[in-house]
């Protein structure tokens, strides 16, 4: 039964943080009750699975429809995805631009919607939050697609986010990233860790 005193989502974003500035964010976003569907680890190598390798084309497709996006480095583990994503500029600024140069989107992406004044809830539009929802919403469908189970969950509600903080920051968080499959033994996501 649900209880709205037991039950209440509280937000690990950092309050009054706008999650559009321009900055680097790392991202790691885990599958539903962590099932290892995107593949496994072989001697400290990711080899994905089909689902894998679709995570891993939705996860490179998001500068594509997500204006003023670069990604860094990036890995798809069997049960979690971990990137940094780089916001270059204010993204509504941004997404007006794109949308006025090239109104081309990719098949099966959800489109970001434009700000909207009477909005008071809901994710800001061109946020990380957007692109994480959009990255979400896409991989799972195609997903669900391909093992014939629509609406099925994929990942986990929320994700976990790091804001950068500057460029040793950075660079430690490049090192974890790129090293994390030769750490999957000992990952606190692993359910079989040792």
């Amino acid at each position: 039964m649900y209880d709205s005193q037991k039950h209440q989502r509280r937000s690990i974003r950092l309050p009054g943080y706008d999650y559009s500035w321009t900055g680097a964010y790392f991202v790691t976003i885990c599958t539903h009750e962590r099932e290892c569907l995107l593949g496994q680890v072989e001697d400290g190598t990711m080899v994905l699975s089909g689902y894998g390798r679709i995570v891993e084309q939705c996860w490179r497709a998001l500068p594509h429809h997500s204006p003023g996006v670069e990604l860094d480095v990036f890995v798809v583990m069997p049960n979690h995805v971990h990137g940094i994503i780089t916001i270059t500029g204010r993204g509504e600024a941004l997404a007006k631009q794109y949308q006025t140069k090239s109104p081309k989107r990719l098949a099966n992406a959800s489109p970001l919607q434009p700000p909207q004044s009477s909005r008071p809830h809901g994710t800001k539009p061109y946020s990380l939050g957007a692109m994480v929802q959009n990255f979400k919403s896409v991989s799972a469908r195609r997903i669900n697609q391909v093992r014939l189970t629509p609406g099925a969950p994929v990942w986990q509600r929320n994700y976990y986010e790091h804001i950068v903080r500057n460029e040793d920051d950075l660079n430690s968080i490049r090192q974890y990233v790129l090293g994390n499959p030769t750490l999957w033994e000992k990952d606190e996501n692993n359910p079989n860790r040792l």
